[in-house]
């Protein structure tokens, strides 16, 4: 389902995004980590989204594509300031637009594009949702100027390695539930004790709670992207990672899980309050007014976390908790 809410916000990003469409956009400075793991960070055109490399001197591995074509050239473009080594592969931790759409850039520069086959299951509906919300009701896009879907060239189910030409092994895993997205991969990089995961963790940053897009309609499942937080700590527990987010700080594993448990309990209890005290208002969450609701949904999450960044993704995002309710 979407709402008329988001409208308005989408209004604010539409000029920069313009400038995305045909690759004027800045990304915010280059962040480059110790150890051959490069980050690129995109700016507010392209939801602060990160694609994450992996050089192991030879070749690299890319995580998460960008949302749109442009912008995926822009991460490429900023891999090439830090490493020649040619991007091998790409994988896509879960099927938001954000995550994929960048998927025919990476292939383009000669990557092969992995997928766990629910993600890749799922992708077509999520393109299809997202694509009427910005064509049809923010207007950020045409029908001809939206990406168009890529296609994946590898599929697995479950646990999946990609074996380097350096016999070096960089782990896929598939996770048992829904968590930020219907379904969810992780990447282990043992090399540089590195986790990357996606929208799953967003360290000191708000977190995107629309949920899977699952039937046409958003599907948030709180409980379960927690179970998938606390699989990681049983099974990386021992190695401490470094966790690197689709959004936020990179920070090692015992700190981020029990923080992101932290944050998405109280935004759980947030929304279910504010739901819950609209009584038989609650159409409101969709109607002329839902703005204000979601307003204070952010003003309230901004309250109870000071220090955490992107406030604008709980306003952009946080109807699908809203609706859930």
């Amino acid at each position: 389902m979407v709402i008329e809410k988001a409208t308005r916000i989408a209004a604010i990003l539409t000029a920069a995004v313009g400038c995305a469409a045909s690759g004027g956009v800045t990304a915010s400075p280059a962040q480059q980590i110790p150890g051959r793991v490069y980050v690129y960070e995109s700016d507010v055109t392209g939801f602060n989204t990160k694609t994450v490399f992996f050089d192991n001197g030879e070749e690299v591995v890319a995580v998460d594509a960008q949302f749109t074509p442009a912008l995926a050239e822009k991460s490429l473009e900023f891999l090439k300031t830090k490493t020649q080594s040619p991007v091998r592969y790409l994988v896509i931790t879960h099927p938001n637009p954000d995550k994929f759409n960048g998927v025919p850039v990476f292939q383009k520069a000669g990557a092969k594009v992995i997928a766990s086959k629910a993600t890749a299951r799922a992708m077509a509906g999520t393109h299809d949702y997202k694509k009427h919300f910005f064509v049809k009701i923010s207007k950020m896009f045409t029908e001809d100027s939206y990406p168009k879907l890529g296609a994946i060239d590898l599929t697995f189910d479950g646990t999946f390695d990609l074996v380097l030409k350096n016999k070096e092994k960089v782990s896929l895993r598939e996770l048992k539930g829904p968590g930020v997205s219907s379904t969810q991969t992780v990447v282990s990089v043992p090399a540089v004790n590195a986790l990357i995961v996606g929208d799953l963790v967003h360290h000191k940053a708000h977190a995107w709670l629309e949920g899977g897009i699952v039937g046409g309609k958003p599907t948030p499942t709180i409980s379960s992207w927690i179970k998938n937080l606390e699989d990681l700590s049983r099974i990386f527990g021992k190695q401490n990672p470094i966790v690197y987010g689709g959004r936020g700080d990179a920070a090692v594993l015992e700190i981020v899980v029990p923080e992101q448990i932290v944050y998405l309990n109280a935004a759980n209890k947030i929304v279910a309050d504010h739901v819950k005290g609209l009584g038989s208002s609650k159409s409101e969450l969709q109607g002329p007014n839902a703005g204000n609701h979601y307003a204070k949904i952010q003003k309230d999450l901004e309250s109870r976390f000071p220090e955490y960044s992107l406030g604008y993704m709980i306003q952009y995002g946080v109807y699908g908790l809203a609706l859930s309710n």
